[in-house]
């Protein structure tokens, strides 16, 4: 029996010792965290619209809802035709509303109800112009032709492709630019790209409700259109390796 008593405390202490003797990482688990820069660099380019986009409508009433829509085919038949003329293409012309609702009619003097109903109809068409020079002339003719609700002159460029390269370009420019002033700063070197990312903004700007009314324009007198110029922006976020 002494003999065995003996024979595990001996036991323990090899396994205490063999566990002393591994290596001291078992418990750590990859390789130690990189050191890493991140930045963002921005990329502008402006460019001049070469393209506008425009709701043109008409807004008839009646005292019946037949005569307020027969009314409105009837006008809305002369603007479009009024858009083709003016040189705009059948596939740039597409309906983008038509609508019916009944209004009550209410007494002048007294603001109450009087049992009546006047018929409202609106029919819209979305129209793409791509002659910019033409834009002013072409309100005036639709004007004239019997449209009289213009909504949301909204400006573009058709292509943006080679833009879109120069801003993203310009953009991680800017970027590593940053990255190398902040490494000079605190004294460390700059290493390989860890991670890339983009956003493309691409903003135009609006001329809202151009207007309600309808006929009457003098010839020659065009609406004044100025589209101005569109900034695109890129932002670019880099990850850089740092050592």
């Amino acid at each position: 029996m002494r003999t065995k008593s003996l024979l595990i405390p001996a036991l323990l202490v090899m396994a205490v010792a063999l566990s002393a003797c591994g290596p001291s990482s078992v418990s750590y688990n990859g390789a130690p965290p990189a050191r890493t820069l991140n930045v963002n660099g921005v990329g502008e380019v402006s460019l001049t619209p070469d393209i506008a986009y425009i709701y043109i409508g008409v807004h008839t009433e009646a005292a019946t809802a037949a005569e307020a829509v027969q009314d409105n085919n009837n006008q809305t038949t002369t603007v479009i035709q009024a858009l083709k003329d003016a040189g705009i293409a059948p596939k740039d012309i597409r309906t983008s509303n038509f609508s019916i609702w009944p209004m009550d009619r209410y007494d002048p003097q007294t603001g109450t109800p009087t049992g009546e109903k006047t018929y409202s109809v609106d029919n819209t068409v979305y129209v793409t112009v791509r002659d910019l020079a033409e834009l002013g002339g072409i309100l005036d003719e639709v004007i004239a032709a019997g449209a009289n609700t213009i909504n949301s002159i909204q400006f573009d460029v058709a292509d943006k492709t080679e833009a879109l390269k120069q801003a993203r370009e310009a953009a991680v420019k800017n970027a590593r630019e940053q990255a190398e002033e902040l490494a000079g700063y605190a004294g460390v070197g700059l290493g390989a790209i860890q991670n890339i990312s983009f956003y493309d903004s691409l903003p135009s700007p609006l001329l809202d409700a151009y207007g309600k009314g309808g006929g009457g324009v003098a010839a020659g007198a065009a609406v004044p259109i100025q589209p101005g110029e569109m900034t695109l922006q890129v932002t670019v976020s880099i990850t850089y390796e740092i050592k």
